[in-house]
């Protein structure tokens, strides 16, 4: 069977792009409990690894609802974002005005009554111990998601510019079909392989692009906020190897030792600054290679608030070899 999310004109109108800092910050502990990790993921791995290894992160709140042998986790530990780009902030926020029959509903559709530890004392006395995890998430992100949160959210970024123009050109449907293969748009659904009706919440959808999370589509089947798609973001793969290695010589040949190393760090979405300071070359000279590679649809770029992430096309990563 497809699970299937039925969306009227006003849903539908409503349904956005958002960015979760919040939502990065619960994947990357999925990622260190052991759930569905990938081979683009290992080297933050090993880097949270050697960090965790030389000062441990102490969660007795929030790792119990998170890494456990049930099939799902609390919904409420990623509430919907009200923007389109929040700060951590403004998701822990969100995370604590979460309302006590909602956190025990949640908690009960996971744990049903085999509550014990923590989750038991969360149940009882919910804002409390909401008050203890968001302190603790918070610590979590400014640990294992901070010190990356630039190249993260350049890729989250030109993610969300890429959707918007696909919905410009192409409406919705097209919106919905390009978002994972095993998602589709048909007859007023959106269907996903599985086998359980979802309880859509208030309002349109939230499509939430993730780097750090699994390769598959995550819908909340029941939710206290509005329902959220968590998909895997566009560009997420060579995020942590982009430009660690050498283009390739026959790339370096036709292009040019400079163009050809633009090509190979542009695996990852990245601004003409930042660029120039990974290089170590002017902005100007990056600016002069990056025309030339747009000319001949190897580059792309998408505008994102004031900045314009560029990243290498499918014509420029064939070129590359990948």
């Amino acid at each position: 069977m497809a699970l299937t999310i039925e969306l009227g004109v006003a849903e539908l109108a409503a349904t956005r792009v958002a960015i979760s800092p919040l939502s990065e910050t619960v994947a990357c502990l999925r990622q260190l409990g052991g759930y569905e990790r990938q081979p683009s993921v290992l080297p933050w791995l090993r880097w949270a690894s050697d960090e965790l290894a030389r000062v441990p992160l102490d969660l007795p709140w929030t790792w119990p609802l998170i890494v456990n042998d049930r099939p799902n986790w609390p919904e409420f530990l990623v509430p919907a974002p009200r923007g389109s780009g929040p700060s951590i902030e403004d998701d822990l926020a969100a995370l604590r005005r979460t309302t006590a029959r909602q956190v025990r509903r949640s908690l009960g559709r996971v744990f049903g009554t085999d509550l014990r530890g923590t989750t038991a004392e969360l149940a009882e006395r919910p804002p409390a111990g909401l008050k203890v995890i968001a302190g603790e998430l918070r610590e979590a992100h400014d640990r294992l998601i901070a010190p990356h949160w630039p190249r993260i959210r350049a890729v989250l970024d030109a993610d969300v510019a890429h959707r918007a123009r696909v919905l410009a050109s192409g409406g919705a449907a097209k919106l919905f079909d390009g978002l994972h293969p095993d998602l589709r748009w048909r007859d007023g659904g959106l269907l996903l392989t599985g086998d359980r009706p979802v309880n859509r919440g208030p309002g349109g959808l939230v499509l939430i692009p993730v780097v750090l999370g699994c390769p598959h589509v995550l819908v909340k089947r029941n939710t206290s906020t509005q329902t959220t798609v968590r998909y895997p973001a566009r560009g997420r793969g060579a995020l942590w190897t982009a430009g660690t290695r050498p283009p390739p010589g026959g790339t370096v040949r036709l292009l040019g030792r400079a163009r050809a190393g633009l090509l190979e760090a542009l695996r990852s979405p990245a601004t003409t600054t930042e660029l120039a300071r990974a290089l170590g070359v002017t902005p100007s000279a990056v600016s002069q290679h990056l025309a030339v590679l747009r000319e001949n649809g190897l580059v792309e770029g998408e505008r994102s608030g004031r900045r314009v992430l560029y990243l290498t096309t499918a014509l420029g990563t064939s070129l590359l070899g990948g």
